[in-house]
């Protein structure tokens, strides 16, 4: 199995909206992703509510069966729609994939 784990640091405001907007909108693309693309195995998003210079926005911890399965997953479509939002809405991410 493979753990991917990706972090992200929004901007004040982008796409019309603030960095609150942005997040909402973020954690619902998502958490409609695993409905579209069979090769997720488990997937959690969640949001941060400690304010700190260090600290990320929102964070997607997902795991799937191999790493074929995973460069799927970043292949489709839907995931890639995600993808473009993310590079206008966010200032940063960091990620982490390993083999559990």
């Amino acid at each position: 199995m493979i753990k991917h784990i990706v972090m992200f640091k929004f901007k004040e405001s982008a796409e019309g909206r603030e960095k609150s907007g942005n997040i909402a909108a973020l954690k619902a693309m998502l958490e409609a992703l695993p409905a579209k693309i069979e090769e997720i195995r488990s997937f959690e998003v969640g949001v941060n509510f400690f304010v700190a210079d260090v600290a990320y926005d929102a964070v997607l911890v997902s795991e799937f069966e191999n790493v074929e399965a995973l460069y799927s997953y970043q292949k489709h479509p839907d995931h890639l729609k995600v993808a473009d939002f993310v590079s206008k809405a966010c200032t940063s991410r960091a990620v982490v994939d390993y083999v559990i």
